[in-house]
């Protein structure tokens, strides 16, 4: 059963920087491609950044030049690195395999103030 826990998640001010970790169980993130996808209120989920298993990193406009994406395979886990937080960044972050498995985390919130 694969299983994703995400956290790192907070209030942070505009401007601000955080790191969210994603600990995957039952499939290796060196094997897969990981992607974090994250979803605003009233709008569908989106994706931001994905890495594949021979460590190419892809990222949406929206974020492109200000979010990070890494893995530590030893530890089986990916980490979503974000700096230059805005507002429109407030959406709660979730991670997954590409294609993606039918069931989620519970995703890590976060909300960028100003």
């Amino acid at each position: 059963q694969v299983q994703f826990v995400e956290s790192g998640g907070g209030l942070v001010q505009v401007g601000g920087s955080l790191r969210l970790s994603c600990v995957v169980s039952g499939v290796s993130v060196s094997r897969n491609i990981i992607g974090w996808a994250r979803q605003a209120p009233g709008k569908q989920r989106e994706s931001v950044a994905a890495i594949t298993p021979v460590g190419s990193t892809t990222y949406s406009n929206d974020v492109k030049g200000r979010f990070t994406i890494a893995r530590d395979s030893a530890k089986n886990t990916v980490y979503l690195e974000m700096n230059s937080l805005n507002a429109e960044d407030t959406a709660v972050y979730y991670c997954n395999t590409i294609p993606k498995q039918s069931t989620w985390g519970q995703g890590t919130q976060v909300t960028v103030s100003s």
